[in-house]
């Protein structure tokens, strides 16, 4: 008898953390779909820590912006950047020697700074050492980093195909991880839009 009270307890706490998860998913407006080489890494953003950010960022997925655009800085173990929409597109006026100090023609944002914590599969706005001058590139974590912890605005977290993110090309360690030759973002989507 106890035996049975114990496993059903289980099959509870089970069916209330898959419920959990599920509330988790972000709805389709705020879902942001990457096509890599591989396949799709869909990104849950977070207007709740970040709602200029996301704003943002979907403004450009929405234009295009984003898509042909290179991860031009990798460090393995660390995290992918990309996002430079101005030197970035691989298919339209790529300068790798430029590329990662370029941005949008919206404007930087103030920083949207949160208690959330830099870990694996986590999304964070790239910036100048001015807080204040984040504007289209991003990055996606490979590992933990707390020291970026309240330092850099967190705009989501990857739901699926993290394996295709560890796949991106790495960059040289010596040189900050530029990488020659780089991946590329091919397509990038908001789910609730049309194919």
């Amino acid at each position: 008898m106890q035996l049975r009270k114990l496993a059903s307890s289980f099959v509870v706490l089970a069916g209330l953390l898959a419920g959990s998860a599920a509330a988790l998913a972000a709805e389709p407006e705020n879902t942001m779909i990457i096509t890599l080489k591989g396949g799709d890494v869909t990104v849950a953003l977070r207007p709740d820590l970040a709602p200029k950010h996301v704003e943002q960022i979907k403004a450009l997925v929405r234009e295009g912006a984003y898509d042909n655009v290179a991860f031009h800085r990798v460090i393995e173990g660390f995290m992918a950047q990309t996002g430079d929409v101005e030197f970035g597109d691989t298919k339209d006026g790529y300068s790798g020697d430029r590329a990662g100090t370029g941005g949008s023609k919206l404007p930087d944002l103030p920083a949207e700074f949160s208690k959330e914590n830099f870990k694996r599969g986590v999304v964070g706005m790239a910036r100048a050492q001015d807080p204040n001058s984040a504007n289209s590139q991003f990055f996606i974590m490979f590992d933990t980093a707390s020291s970026l912890d309240g330092q850099y605005t967190i705009v989501g977290d990857v739901e699926s195909g993290m394996e295709l993110v560890d796949g991106i090309k790495k960059g040289d360690a010596a040189a900050n991880g530029v990488v020659s030759d780089p991946d590329s973002m091919i397509k990038v989507r908001i789910a609730a839009d049309a194919k």
